[in-house]
Formats: structure tokens, C-alpha cells, sequence
């Protein structure tokens, strides 16, 4: 049986990474925009939710590439803040602003002083298009992470892409997720389950 390979619509290599580890069970092959020898349109991420971004950008590299493409999406909400405190879509836009990794970790560690530890959790959508245009698409819970906490007080190591892990607690032990052991996460549940049920259903394998 010949392998899948899919493009996933991203230029963030900490969730290429991610993605790779999730479908690796699958054998499907996953390539980045980085991978491709021409470089991405640019796409006006406007949507009202995940999903409609999801949309935007894998029709976009669809169109431009020609290949089966899949884009994901994820929006920031937070338990117990005004409505106009949540991100949403835009976790990394404030105020008309994109913020590079260190000044996102400095907003949201200003949104802890001033509301206390928030208790917080990631919803994400995945639009992926085939090569003969068949659309699948999904925002279900089982692809959202699970409930975590901010803090103000950043842990010392950095990973590229992901700068709200350096104030991201779990819950269960208040532990920074980069301190988990083996154990912690094993008993964590993961949506890496739902990115492979979701593969596994569109792609009939």
C-alpha cells in the first residue's frame, strides 16, 4: 500500500513535530510549508473561530500547491474573564499587534497578576482537503487539550513556537508541564487520540 503523505499548512516546526509524533501510528507522512520548494501565499487568518481559520488556510495552500492539504487552528479560552479578555483565535494578536514568543509570555503573565491563575484550555479545528476536493473537517472536543493553569512565574526553558508551555501548569500535581515525569504523562490524557481518529476516519485507514 502506497503511503499518504499530506501537507499540513504550517510554518511552526514545534507543531510539525507534534503533528509527526500524533499520525506516526498511522504511517502517514507529513510534510511542512518548509518542505515545500515555494514559498506559501499569505493568508488573512479572519475567521470567528478555529475552524473558519483552519478553512482559510488549508483552501489557500490547497489551491497554491495542489496536493492534499491540512491546516489546524486554535483558539485560547479562559474560565471566569470578561468576554473581551478572551483570546480566542487570537492568541497571538493583541490589540491590532502580532507579539513574538517572549512578548506573548509577558501579556498573559500580565493577565495572571491582574486576574489571578487562570484556569485555561485550548480548542482546536482541523479543515483537510484531498486531492479531488473532498473536505473533511472537525472541531470536536476530543481534539481540544485539556484544562490547564497560567501562571505569572515563567519555568526557564524556552521552546520556539510554544511560548505559553514556560507558564503552563497541570493541573493535577502543579507541576510545569516540562517538569511531568513519564507517569504524569501517561495519566494525561492527550488529543493526540483525536488527531488520529479524525486521519483515520477521513483517510479511511
Amino acid at each position: 500500500m502506497e503511503q499518504i503523505t499530506l501537507l499540513y499548512g504550517t510554518g511552526n516546526p514545534a507543531k510539525l513535530k507534534s503533528m509527526r509524533c500524533a499520525v506516526e501510528p498511522l504511517g502517514i507522512r507529513i510534510l511542512g510549508l518548509c518542505d515545500m520548494p515555494i514559498k506559501p501565499p499569505s493568508v488573512n487568518e479572519c475567521g470567528k473561530d478555529p475552524l473558519d481559520n483552519a478553512r482559510l488556510k488549508a483552501k489557500a495552500y490547497h489551491e497554491f500547491y495542489d496536493i492534499p492539504v491540512f491546516s489546524c487552528d486554535s483558539g485560547l479560552y479562559f474560565d471566569n474573564v470578561p468576554e473581551k479578555i478572551q483570546p480566542g483565535v487570537n492568541v497571538r494578536r493583541v490589540n491590532g499587534k502580532s507579539l513574538t514568543d517572549d512578548e506573548m509570555t509577558e501579556y498573559y503573565r500580565g493577565l495572571v497578576k491582574k486576574f489571578g491563575r487562570l484556569t485555561a484550555r485550548y480548542r482546536n479545528a482541523v479543515c483537510l482537503i484531498l486531492a479531488d476536493g473532498t473536505v473533511f473537517e472537525s472541531m470536536d472536543d476530543n481534539l481540544s487539550g485539556n484544562p490547564f493553569l497560567l501562571t505569572d512565574k515563567p519555568h526557564y526553558k524556552k521552546v520556539e513556537g510554544y511560548p505559553l508551555d514556560r507558564i503552563s501548569l497541570h493541573i493535577g500535581t502543579g507541576k510545569y508541564y516540562y517538569d511531568l515525569s513519564q507517569e504524569d504523562y501517561r495519566a494525561e490524557e492527550s488529543s493526540a487520540d483525536g488527531w488520529r481518529e479524525f486521519f483515520r476516519k477521513a483517510l479511511n485507514l
